[in-house]
């Protein structure tokens, strides 16, 4: 089995690891932490929650201990571009908590906040640089940062990252970085539109695939409800009931919608808060914190927070709406059974989304077991309360037939027992790898 120790990197780095309590890279860092430690361009394609952070970021903490000369002002040697605030805070932690013992010069950039402690920041140059778009664009534009000097450039998430929403700022990030740099490319879904565009930008990449595009952590036990639409609040209602759903994430197609199922689930006695791009940064800190210390049971998000949020501990995600696009699905759900837990994903899925639920299960390579809670004329017994006893006949599930959920929402559903439909229990705690400790590992 390799260890870290094999891969060549620092001795202090090293130390750092053996300080997190970690012995051995996964996949992802075993495979591509060689080939960047060669200098070359890398494609890095694995599922959520399985250490790529590492994977880059200490590569490039190795690679400027071999080369310890200051930055020059306004400028960054490496650059690490992610989708939303929280991930980007998230980043530059674990390349703090790896260079430990070096303690090399990071720093982070985003919107919702003041420029000028970020200006002042950047005025004296940085190692590493973790940023956003948006604001990244800002600073170049008032002349406080320059990226003429930038040796490597990471894009994180980068099948988002190059979607419609960032295509064109990345394009304009880019022009200003000189042609001989690094480029790394990290994601757990890569669509063969978005993987030719980075190929375009990759100068003969390593490619590095540790589990098939878009598949699903398999400690990740799925179940979908198909509910009718009216329904599902009162559904989410009774699934909190359970209190094996101990720390939660609910997801929801619009800030809308956020803001009034949390505000649902307070009603009804269930602790729980919002989270969006509405929100100042001082709301989502908050709500954050309340989440990771455990005095939030729930924190109801939008896709937002899919490829930011790294909490220890989540026991269950809830879909309370599918997600338009089905690599969301793999993002959302990737936010429990990480580190090597396992985890718990439910999805309520109403008639108008079974085109949605089709397309996740074409994408994943699966059937989800499903439960019907739908109030039509051949199978109209509602599903009580988890945990009690029925008052009448169970719902129909197919968790003991081979019928898929996408094919039962059509108004069919498989035969089975009903045991699988409960909510289910929570997840076991992490193991102490590189998995084990996800603010690091990511």
């Amino acid at each position: 089995m390799t260890k870290f120790s094999d891969l060549g990197l620092a001795e202090i780095l090293l130390r750092a690891l053996v300080q997190e309590g970690y012995e051995t890279p996964t996949p992802i860092q075993a495979q591509a932490i060689p080939a960047l430690m060669e200098g070359r361009d890398l494609l890095g394609i694995a599922q959520t929650g399985t250490g790529k952070t590492a994977a880059f970021a200490l590569p490039i903490l190795n690679r400027f201990i071999a080369d310890r000369r200051r930055p020059a002002p306004h400028s960054a040697r490496a650059l690490v571009l992610a989708p939303t605030r929280e991930l980007a805070a998230q980043i530059a932690d674990s390349f703090r908590a790896y260079g430990q013992f070096m303690r090399p010069s990071v720093g982070v950039i985003f919107g919702g906040v003041s420029h000028r402690p970020q200006v002042e920041m950047l005025s004296r140059g940085l190692e590493v640089l973790v940023a956003t778009p948006g604001r990244l664009l800002d600073h170049l534009a008032s002349g406080k940062l320059r990226l003429d000097m930038t040796e490597v450039v990471v894009l994180d998430e980068a099948d988002h990252m190059l979607d419609l929403g960032f295509l064109q700022p990345i394009k304009q990030i880019v022009s200003r970085l000189p042609k001989k740099r690094q480029n790394l490319f990290f994601s757990a879904t890569m669509p063969k539109e978005i993987s030719g565009l980075a190929q375009g930008m990759l100068d003969n990449p390593a490619r590095v695939e540790v589990t098939p595009v878009a598949t699903t952590a398999e400690r990740i036990e799925q179940h979908v409800y198909l509910v009718d639409g009216g329904a599902k609040r009162d559904i989410l209602v009774e699934l909190f009931a359970d209190p094996n759903l101990a720390r939660s994430i609910v997801f929801t197609r619009t800030k809308r919608g956020a803001d009034r199922v949390a505000q649902h689930l307070e009603k009804a006695g269930v602790e729980a808060a919002a989270i969006h791009g509405d929100k100042s940064q001082n709301q989502r800190e908050r709500a954050l914190d309340g989440f990771r210390r455990g005095k939030t049971r729930v924190l109801v998000a939008t896709d937002i927070a899919a490829r930011g949020i790294d909490v220890d501990g989540v026991s269950h995600v809830v879909n309370f709406e599918l997600p338009e696009t089905p690599e969301a699905y793999v993002h959302r759900i990737g936010r429990t059974a990480r580190a090597g837990a396992a985890g718990r994903a439910i999805s309520l899925c109403d008639n108008g989304e079974r085109d949605l639920l089709k397309a996740i299960e074409k994408l994943t390579r699966q059937s989800l077991p499903f439960t019907d809670r739908r109030l039509y004329a051949d199978a109209h017994v509602e599903r009580p309360v988890p945990g009690r006893r029925p008052a009448g006949a169970p719902p129909r599930s197919n968790s003991g037939g081979p019928r898929s959920a996408g094919a039962a929402s059509k108004g069919g559903a498989g035969r089975g027992g009903a045991g699988r439909g409960q909510a289910p229990k929570s997840g076991a705690a992490a193991g102490r790898n590189m998995h084990g400790k996800s603010r690091p590992g990511r």
